[in-house]
């Protein structure tokens, strides 16, 4: 019978070993500046208290990102796609029309805002605390708004083709509004209000 030996080179095993430990060492690293960003804010979150949640050395966080601001954005395209990922994957999954989804995805940032560690949108709180000459975060915060808002756009068009653009914009300013008002009253029913001024908005239409 053909031996069925491993065709990887014997110098396979420990560079594994350490490509493993390395993103190890880095999802430690996203997972608890993450964390510390959202708790208490990136401007006051050092390095220091980065490294010492992830329980790893200054110098693995600055050869994974190069920097804080590298891990910063890091981050945020790490949270970005997760969260984009359960939002679409979530209207998605609404029963209804397209009018009906962008009602009814308010829902879905209900629950959002109902959970114990809701801090508010990462992208907003961010761009609220840097430089505001500095358009860096701007443009990542708005990296991230325009796949979520080609996501509207794309119900919009459905419920309300002569004025998808301005639907979209309209529904994007409630989702804002909504987040910011769940973060700082700490009241998920915020929500509520926005589903029915959406439902205001579409039967205008």
């Amino acid at each position: 019978m053909a031996s069925h030996k491993s065709t990887a080179p014997l110098s396979a095993g420990p560079h594994h070993a350490v490509a493993t430990e390395t993103s190890a060492a880095r999802e430690r690293l996203l997972i608890a500046a993450s964390d510390l960003f959202c708790r208490h804010g990136i401007n006051a979150t050092g390095v220091d208290a980065i490294v010492a949640a992830a329980g790893t050395a200054k110098t693995t966080l600055y050869k994974a990102f190069g920097s804080k601001e590298g891990l910063i954005e890091a981050v945020l395209e790490r949270e970005g796609s997760a969260w984009r990922d359960w939002f679409i994957a979530e209207v998605d999954a609404l029963p209804g029309d397209a009018s009906a989804k962008l009602v009814h995805l308010f829902g879905v940032l209900k629950k959002w805002f109902a959970e114990e560690h809701f801090y508010g949108c990462p992208f907003i709180n961010a761009v609220g605390e840097c430089d505001k000459d500095d358009d860096r975060m701007r443009m990542i915060a708005l990296k991230h708004k325009g796949i979520v808002m080609d996501k509207i756009r794309e119900l919009a068009q459905a419920a309300r083709p002569d004025d998808a653009e301005g639907l979209a914009h309209e529904m994007a300013l409630l989702i804002d509004g909504a987040i910011v008002s769940a973060l700082i009253t700490r009241n998920p029913d915020v929500a509520d209000h926005a589903r029915n001024a959406a439902q205001r908005v579409l039967s205008q239409g």
